[in-house]
């Protein structure tokens, strides 16, 4: 933990002391008094002695590294490392689906013995015993994967999970030559005819076809699709998510699955009659109703659920559970148990998921759980094919999708991995430019000792599910994976403190899984930060976020485009502003006056705003990308002919700006005050712009030619950029 830091105008600030105590009484350790306090240090002094080997070690390919073993002193001792198994191993708490008649496959595991390094051993006596800290050497040559590192001594074996990651992520060899544009899409707010009042997935499909088709993009990039409650009312926030592991089924497309062709008239019938009440929302202009439409498709999807499934898809769905394991279980069963008490407080026998009430719930609701576990494969599916048809249209990525920070404190994921989550604070943001408050997220953090003591198993399987069926994955808030903001209940968001996290491990767990799925990672590096955390980002091969509005020199002017990173996602604007017209005609000055978010003199705001649009004016009428005075759509094509002049390895275009629209779609620290997350596709003139319309949209169709402009030689990125 961090008793101080720099914040947004390079101010240094010190962390209260109520604060401090507070978050360390979060990390598990007591300091509310001077006693406890030096207690605690005793402890963490001696707690490493105590144990053989560390809970986990993280190392990189290609690099030997030291691993401290503490046995009794002169106790002769074995260290060894089993490997992986060569084909892959599925994760420890997922149930392996390979069978034969002579049983469950799990793989040969290669054992290899490690030598004793040449180092001075120390001693120390802890709880009565002299222990020594002998040293071993993982060799440079160990393979990339999830291995296991044993030490025996005596009768005393310990064993450590032991992670091999890469040196870096590279660019795959269809990006790395040519930069990749595509646009950056709030999914619920694109919707199509076929629609059922929000943007789905089988609309996700189609929007990657015709954007690559008709308008030659290299990706689609969509706001996260984390699961959502099972019951309404459900929370509107994509960040604010029960689970990140999984997929939320509101975006499934019910007459895309197959067994929806083959039900009954009578059946059909009901999944009709579910349809009609929501399907006519579609072309609402007032705000999203995710309710209306979770309680029609829910209504619908149980339908088609009871349907009988071919052998071959019955097996899909059965390998799928066996692959997934006990998380998409406990998942399931979290569900399963919130739809059963319908919005009442949890007992706190239900607290657990291995208590036996959880057991006997479980059993009990066995049907639903498996109602909830078909939802996960079904969208799996359907997300699948929306990746397999972006590609095929000629897409270079594909999806990209997005990772939130954190889970809702009352949902599944903080249910099933209470043991590696911080209780009694929530993560958030300190105050900055945009957000004069600060922000407080309301998610409860990793705890960085337990995940450790994990294994990082919680953290692994995640991404290993977040990261299928997609070309490049967005982690929002990358410098959480560094340190992150904790707030004490209670606390206001400027009254936080900063915690550090093994970066090294996260980053590095996040380059292996990462690699192992093909896909490209971009991290958003956005807010307070130390300037050499974007350099250990870049050294990894992890592309960062640059945002022109926001990429400004000593002088205040818009940065040159030749000195923008090569290995970035640039943008002109962020979700979390109005689009580009609304932003540089000052809305987002007028949003926050009227909703009382500001803390300086909106008049002072305005006139910097208005010096910021001059500044930008200015740049691009220098470079010949504008007139000195632009309408609306020259200057937010403009902007993107700028971005297009940077190195960058991939533009993104919001959607938003392509079709004119001014409303932002979140207001950073406001709840019911606007519609956050809830805003409907629509243009300039505030009517709704449906999917089959988009290349009927002029505004659209020329910023899409823009983007397809032939680069000038002197544009290109040089050799490894």
């Amino acid at each position: 933990m961090l008793t101080g830091y720099t914040d947004h105008y390079g101010v240094a600030q010190q962390v209260r002391a109520t604060t401090l105590v507070a978050v360390l009484e979060a990390l598990g350790v007591p300091a509310s008094t001077p006693q406890a306090v030096e207690g605690s240090l005793e402890r963490s002094r001696d707690d490493v002695w105590r144990t053989v080997l560390p809970p986990t070690v993280v190392a990189r390919h290609g690099v030997e590294q030291q691993v401290s073993v503490h046995v009794p002193e002169g106790a002769p001792f074995d260290a060894w490392v089993e490997l992986e198994p060569a084909d892959g191993a599925l994760s420890p708490t997922a149930t392996p689906w390979r069978v034969t008649a002579a049983g469950t496959l799990h793989g040969e595991r290669e054992r290899r013995a490690l030598a004793r390094a040449d180092v001075p051993a120390e001693t120390r006596t802890v709880d009565s015993r002299t222990l020594e800290r002998a040293v071993v050497t993982l060799p440079e040559d160990l393979p990339l994967g999830w291995h296991t590192l044993h030490a025996r001594c005596d009768s005393l074996e310990a064993r450590a999970t032991l992670v091999v990651t890469p040196q870096r992520l590279e660019l795959p060899p269809e990006v790395a030559g040519r930069q990749a544009w595509g646009f950056l899409v709030q999914l619920y707010s694109v919707r199509s005819r076929d629609s059922w009042g929000l943007g789905d997935l089988a609309d996700l499909a189609d929007l990657a076809w015709l954007t690559a088709h008709n308008g030659g993009a290299d990706f689609v990039a969509v706001n996260p699709l984390h699961a959502s409650e099972p019951v309404v009312p459900l929370t509107p926030s994509p960040y604010l998510p029960v689970s990140r592991r999984f997929l939320s089924p509101l975006y499934i497309r019910v007459e895309d699955i197959r067994e929806t062709a083959y039900l009954s008239a009578a059946d059909r019938s009901l999944v009709e009659w579910a349809a009609e009440p929501v399907r006519e929302l579609s072309t609402d202009p007032g705000p999203i109703d995710r309710d209306a439409v979770w309680e029609a498709k829910r209504a619908a999807l149980e339908v088609v659920f009871t349907a009988p499934r071919s052998a071959s898809r019955q097996t899909a769905l059965d390998e799928f559970v066996l692959e997934q394991g006990r998380g998409l279980v406990d998942f399931a069963t979290w569900c399963a148990i919130a739809e059963h008490l319908n919005g009442r407080n949890w007992p706190p026998e239900l607290a657990d998921p291995t208590s036996p009430a959880v057991g006997v719930l479980r059993r009990s609701l066995a049907e639903r759980v498996q109602f909830f576990i078909w939802l996960q494969w079904v969208a799996d599916e359907q997300l699948k094919a929306a990746q397999r048809i972006g590609r095929e249209a000629g897409m270079r990525i594909g999806l990209v999708k997005d990772l939130a920070v954190g889970v809702h404190p009352e949902g599944a994921d903080a249910w099933a991995q209470a043991a590696v989550l911080a209780r009694g604070v929530s993560v958030g943001a300190p105050p900055d430019m945009y957000n004069q408050q600060g922000q407080n997220w309301s998610q409860p953090p990793w705890n960085p000792g337990a995940l450790a003591r994990a294994g990082y198993a919680p953290y692994r399987d995640m991404l290993r599910t977040v990261l299928r069926h997609t070309g490049a994955l967005r982690v929002d808030h990358v410098l959480g994976l560094f340190r992150l903001w904790w707030i004490p209940g209670g606390a206001r968001a400027s009254a936080g403190a900063y915690v550090t996290y093994d970066h090294e491990a996260l980053i590095g767990i996040l380059c292996l899984e990462a690699h192992r799925a093909g896909a490209i990672i971009i991290g958003e590096d956005l807010g307070t930060f130390d300037p050499w955390v974007r350099e250990y980002l870049a050294s990894r091969g992890i592309l960062g976020t640059s945002v022109l509005l926001f990429e400004r020199s000593d002088d205040g002017t818009p940065r040159d485009p030749s000195s923008f990173r090569h290995l970035a996602l640039a943008t002109v604007t962020t979700h979390d502003l109005p689009p580009t017209a609304g932003y540089l005609a000052g809305e987002h000055v007028d949003l926050r006056e009227r909703l009382g978010l500001l803390t300086a003199d909106p008049q002072v705001l305005r006139a910097k705003a208005r010096a910021e649009r001059e500044s930008l004016v200015d740049a691009l009428s220098r470079r010949g990308l504008t007139t000195f005075d632009p309408s609306e759509r020259e200057l937010v094509e403009g902007l993107h002919r700028y971005l297009k002049d940077t190195p960058a390895a991939l533009v993104g275009v919001h959607l938003t700006d392509a079709v004119g629209e001014r409303r932002a779609q979140n207001q950073p620290g406001t709840d019911t005050e606007y519609p956050n997350w809830k805003v409907p596709l629509a243009d300039s003139a505030g009517a709704v712009v449906m999917l089959e319309e988009l290349f009927d949209n002029a505004r659209l169709r020329s910023l899409v030619a823009v983007m397809n402009e032939a680069p000038h030689p002197e544009d290109l990125p040089g050799p490894g950029g």
